[in-house]
């Protein structure tokens, strides 16, 4: 015997048990086994697809996202401006109140130092025409102190209504 040649029926054996082997193998083992290895195939291709989907729509939803905050600095924009043009339009109309009522102030004094002044004028011109009704009759009582002045004058001032009349 020889330890690199085995006998032939230790060949015969060997070979017996590794056709057994082989056919249980391929009768049971490698269609269990090729099935498996099928459907965990198809479970990686299917989560595969279901992750490019998810790396899709997540793309979706991340450009939806940026444009609800485009929109809404936009509308942050928008409102600020709308915002400082009413507060402008408001201090303009305060401003235009403001002045409109410091000139109705201004006109109704004014109007007030009118009449006020008139009131003076005509208080003064009412003093200065008694003062000189005051000295007229003071001065006729001088010059009329005569009989013969008083009718001289009288005469006088009717020659002058006479001639005025005409």
């Amino acid at each position: 015997m020889s330890l690199l040649l085995p006998e032939t029926g230790l060949l015969f054996w060997m070979l017996l048990s590794f056709g057994i082997v082989a056919f249980i193998l391929v009768k049971f083992g490698f269609p269990v086994i090729i099935n498996m290895v099928e459907s965990r195939k198809t479970y990686i291709d299917e989560s595969l697809l279901i992750a490019k989907q998810a790396y899709i729509e997540m793309d979706k939803v991340k450009a939806a996202g940026e444009a609800i905050v485009d929109n809404a600095r936009r509308e942050q924009v928008q409102i600020l401006n709308e915002a400082t043009q009413t507060r402008d339009l408001l201090i303009k109309d305060a401003k235009d109140r403001a002045q409109s009522e410091g000139q109705k102030m201004i006109d109704e004094a004014r109007k007030q130092i009118l009449i006020e002044k008139e009131d003076a004028i005509r208080d003064i011109r009412r003093q200065v025409a008694e003062l000189s009704v005051d000295i007229a009759e003071r001065v006729l009582r001088e010059k009329l102190e005569k009989k013969g002045e008083q009718m001289d004058m009288i005469n006088r001032l009717l020659d002058e209504i006479n001639i005025s009349k005409s």
